[in-house]
């Protein structure tokens, strides 16, 4: 099974890559497509050099590995996490059909709410959301959300490994802190809380402490996510 998890920045989605990756059976990849976006889209983001250095930045060399390079012996779940917002028009969407694929999706409030900590600024583009109801209305797949496998851990992994036709491990709802070799070059910017965990954190209930100035922000995402919301998985 070749995995290609769509999410946007801030979702959980490094965590769900830790549970993934402590299955026997599963490899995971980090972002293949940054190095790509930070070469079309003139974003400059932190460790830009490095990036750019440890991966192609050619979207079509991208997907063929992800869709047909050899998976290492023993592994039969190849587990990709995936930006949204690295999906620059000019990548040939129908490249994306030999995966199978899911999508992680949270409430547009908390989420500008924790970008806003790290990025003052974010717009839509940076967010991902138009470019993940894209796919998901292309190629479908299973939608989770954030907030349900925080209070559920089980139950969502569960029935997400049920919708992709992979066994549930229960290997995936702990695993040892620190980094992974696995982990992009980026990761020392952004995976401090990833570094210190051993599984799912807590759910914790929103603060409403969403500045102002992206109130108008949260209103234009708030109908994409909907949509998303409403075919989700629940437990």
């Amino acid at each position: 099974a070749r995995i290609a998890m769509w999410s946007g920045p801030r979702t959980i989605s490094t965590a769900l890559m830790r549970a993934w990756e402590n299955r026997a059976d599963t490899v995971v990849v980090d972002e293949p497509l940054y190095a790509f976006y930070l070469t079309h889209s003139g974003v400059v983001h932190p460790a830009q050099d490095e990036i750019l250095a440890s991966m192609p930045s050619s979207w079509s060399e991208v997907l063929d590995e992800l869709s047909y390079a050899p998976l290492p012996d023993g592994k039969t779940v190849y587990y990709q996490k995936l930006m949204t917002h690295h999906m620059l028009p000019e990548v040939d969407r129908e490249a994306l059909r030999p995966l199978r694929h899911a999508f992680l999706i949270r409430d547009p409030r908390q989420l500008l709410a924790s970008y806003a900590r790290v990025r003052s600024e974010p717009v839509a583009a940076d967010l991902g959301l138009e470019q993940q109801l894209e796919i998901f209305r292309l190629v479908g797949g299973p939608v989770v959300d954030a907030a349900d496998i925080l209070r559920h851990p089980r139950p969502m992994l569960e029935a997400l490994c049920d919708a992709l036709g992979v066994a549930f491990d229960p290997a995936m709802l702990s695993w040892p802190p620190g980094p992974r070799p696995t982990d992009g070059v980026w990761a020392p910017h952004w995976y401090d809380g990833v570094w210190k965990s051993t599984g799912f954190g807590p759910y914790r209930e929103p603060s409403d402490d969403l500045p102002a100035s992206l109130e108008p922000l949260a209103r234009e995402c708030r109908p994409i996510y909907d949509e998303m919301y409403d075919q989700r998985l629940v437990p």
